[in-house]
């Protein structure tokens, strides 16, 4: 009888445990592969014409509606056999403009890397902990090199762009950048958006290897900026 017993009992705790992982599974899936939180680019449905000059101190401030300030990041992650892609966000950001005689001079944009989420908790600790290591690092910031002509930006409320040289520092470590942005000024603010493509090793950045998924060298820096004077 009691041989009989052994085998009984170890079909249960194999199928408890089979059971547990198909239920536990598609979570640990999900974390993985979640799209998260995507800073997106400029809405111009409802823009309208400006109603300020280009000229002066401009505020980073934190916009409403679909143009919201937000700056964050998109990165794949390689599982076998496909990519996904994963982005998280943060609105504490600061930062200005200084534009004079239709030229931006300076500007500084900072944000608060120890805040940045996407949609899953877990996954935002582990950005935070081991990939942006935001303990030594907390920020990230971009330096305006200019003077860039913003004389062509037009003031109907229809988008345009520009090139806007500057520094990027993150993770600690500063690269000259090129950025093209979209610019859009409606009513007394400029909106400014766009994408910074990066490869993360330039930065120092390393993230551990995991079994299931690892990191993509190349990436972005996904950038929305809503500015008034």
């Amino acid at each position: 009888m009691e041989t009989l017993k052994k085998p009984f009992v170890a079909l249960t705790v194999i199928a408890i445990i089979v059971i547990s992982l198909a239920s536990v599974g598609p979570l640990v899936y999900k974390a993985i592969t979640n799209p998260g939180i995507r800073t997106g680019g400029i809405n111009a449905e409802n823009a309208i014409p400006a109603s300020t000059g280009v000229d002066g101190h401009w505020n980073l401030v934190p916009g409403s509606g679909a143009n919201t300030t937000g700056v964050g990041f998109t990165f794949n992650e390689v599982l076998p056999g496909e990519r996904k892609t994963t982005s998280g966000s943060t609105h504490k950001v600061t930062g200005f403009l200084d534009v004079d005689n239709g030229k931006l001079t300076t500007g500084e944009i900072v944000a608060d890397a120890t805040s940045i989420r996407t949609d899953i908790e877990k996954r935002d600790i582990n950005v935070r902990k081991n990939i942006l290591h935001t303990d030594d690092f907390p920020t990230a910031t971009f330096q305006v090199k200019g003077p860039v002509d913003l004389t062509d930006i037009p003031e109907d409320g229809t988008m345009s762009s520009a090139e806007v040289p500057g520094v990027l520092t993150l993770h600690g470590t500063s690269r000259d950048v090129v950025p093209t942005f979209d610019i859009l000024r409606t009513g007394e603010r400029v909106i400014v958006a766009g994408v910074l493509e990066i490869d993360r090793t330039d930065y120092n950045i390393y993230p551990p290897e995991f079994v299931a998924a690892t990191i993509a060298e190349e990436g972005e820096i996904n950038i929305r900026l809503v500015f008034e004077k």
